[in-house]
């Protein structure tokens, strides 16, 4: 059975995301209302410093 969430080679990455949103869930309403924004723009931000290669 697939996983319901994307795997890194390694797990890594997919275990770091986890572990910062059990942590952001843990904060009262308005801290975590910051950090989900926080935790966007750095997501926001390696997607678009990633790979542009495109398949056709």
């Amino acid at each position: 059975m697939e996983s319901p969430h994307p795997v890194a080679s390694d797990g890594s990455e997919t275990d770091d995301l986890l572990s910062a949103l059990e942590v952001i869930e843990s904060q009262p309403l308005a801290e975590r209302a910051e950090a989900y924004e926080a935790l966007h723009d750095a997501l926001a931000r390696r997607l678009e410093s990633g790979p542009t290669d495109s398949h056709p």
